[in-house]
């Protein structure tokens, strides 16, 4: 135990270190942090009023972010498969990434949830009534919690084995590899039932919505890790072959091609059999009785993504930047088909069919910057502390002060 806290120790101050680079990111973070605190106090002040959310469009921009972001969550699961079942061993070390993006995705999502209750002590209703196994969200609230226990586990035991120089035992971790690969599944299905099972929602009731947003989540994930990875081996002088990341791009261009096709498939349905959430497709594509805020955000998707695959596709276009630009393109243009295009749409028509637009004011936007910019300094720190670890500058066979004195001697930034 006192090894482990020493080991805790040195990590925390091993965050601290780094150069103008690391630092100046950090800050900014910590600015568009405080900035969302700030905001998020105001709604706590004055109630979810500060919204752009009403009685007929009762989700908007927080739940969207929930949306994707369980999806980023859930794509770290393709990073683990080709290493633990197809033993692409490659990509060993680029596990432990991936996993700790799963932890501050899902930290973020929990964050967002929150932020969508208005008042935060409401959670205490869910445990007061779980309600399970009747209540999707009691579902969810187990696969997601589940899943970060998961995750915690797999990456704290990986890297404080490697700062121990001592090989990982697998009877420790691996069976927890394999559940977690069921789990990252489960986790976006079950958000996936908590739309389809809304009966009152028409634009939600499909079957397609569970695959697509598989689909979707295994082209975005690793389209992010792809950009993290890159910017780790330029600044983080860690060594990541150009291999791995085409790799990892195989896997993104069959995600990318099958959420394409699915959503062909759903636009086919919809239009040529003008099924009973019509009026909601409409307005999300074309605009209904003369409103169309939604109209620009899904097009800009479509076109991002379809440039996105075309880019993929092309074998002209094998280069990294090429593949830089393709996954941005495709994080954002999935972002707005997972979130805006995906969300608001079910809410409009209402049932009663008014017509209400929703968008998002800025102390929204701005509590919503703040849970990001969370997340990405929580990842951030992670990966500044896992860097030194695997590459051997932080170790407990060093003395204390010889391995926090190389750490801070990294050029890390």
């Amino acid at each position: 135990m006192s090894e482990y806290l020493t080991f805790l120790w040195r990590c925390f101050r091993v965050s601290f270190v780094g150069g103008w680079r690391y630092h100046s990111w950090m800050l900014a973070l910590t600015v568009v942090v405080l900035l969302g605190v700030n905001a998020y106090c105001k709604q706590l002040v004055h109630g979810l009023i500060t919204t752009g959310m009403t009685d007929q469009v009762s989700w908007g921009l927080y739940i969207a972010n929930f949306t994707f972001l369980v999806g980023m969550a859930a794509a770290a699961v393709m990073l683990v498969i080709p290493v633990y079942v197809y033993r692409k061993h490659e990509l060993h070390d680029l596990v432990i990434f991936g996993e700790l993006l799963a932890v501050a995705s899902i930290i973020m999502c929990l964050a967002f949830v929150t932020v969508d209750l208005g008042r935060p002590e409401r959670f205490m209703h869910i445990f007061w009534r779980f309600n399970f196994p009747v209540s999707m969200l009691s579902w969810d609230v187990i696969v997601l919690n589940g899943y970060l226990l998961l995750n915690l586990h797999i990456c704290g035991y990986l890297i404080y084995c490697s700062y121990r120089g001592r090989k990982p035992s697998p009877v420790f971790y691996v069976p927890f590899v394999f559940l977690a690969i069921g789990w990252a599944v489960s986790i976006h299905t079950v958000t996936a039932f908590l739309y389809v099972g809304l009966g009152g929602r028409p634009f939600w009731n499909s079957a397609i919505i569970a695959p697509r947003f598989l689909a979707s989540a295994f082209a975005a994930g690793p389209a992010f890790i792809i950009l993290t990875l890159q910017i780790i081996r330029r600044y983080g002088g860690y060594a990541i072959t150009d291999k791995a990341l085409q790799m990892l791009r195989g896997i993104v261009t069959v995600a990318l091609t099958v959420n394409m096709f699915l959503l062909g498939c759903e636009l086919f349905t919809e239009f040529y059999t003008e099924s009973a959430h019509m009026a909601s497709v409409t307005y999300l594509f074309l605009g209904l009785h003369g409103y169309h805020g939604l109209v620009p955000w899904i097009w800009t998707a479509i076109g991002l993504n379809t440039l996105a695959l075309f880019i993929l596709l092309l074998p002209v276009h094998r280069g990294l930047r090429y593949l830089n630009v393709a996954c941005a393109c495709l994080i954002v243009g999935i972002w707005i088909e997972k979130g805006m295009g995906l969300v608001v749409p079910a809410f409009t028509p209402s049932p009663l069919g008014e017509m209400v637009e929703y968008s998002p004011t800025r102390n929204e936007i701005l509590v919503c910057l703040g849970i990001w910019a969370l997340g990405l300094l929580l990842y951030s720190v992670f990966v500044r502390i896992t860097i030194p670890v695997l590459s051997g500058q932080l170790t407990s066979d060093r003395a204390s002060g010889s391995g926090e004195a190389q750490a801070e001697r990294s050029t890390s930034d």
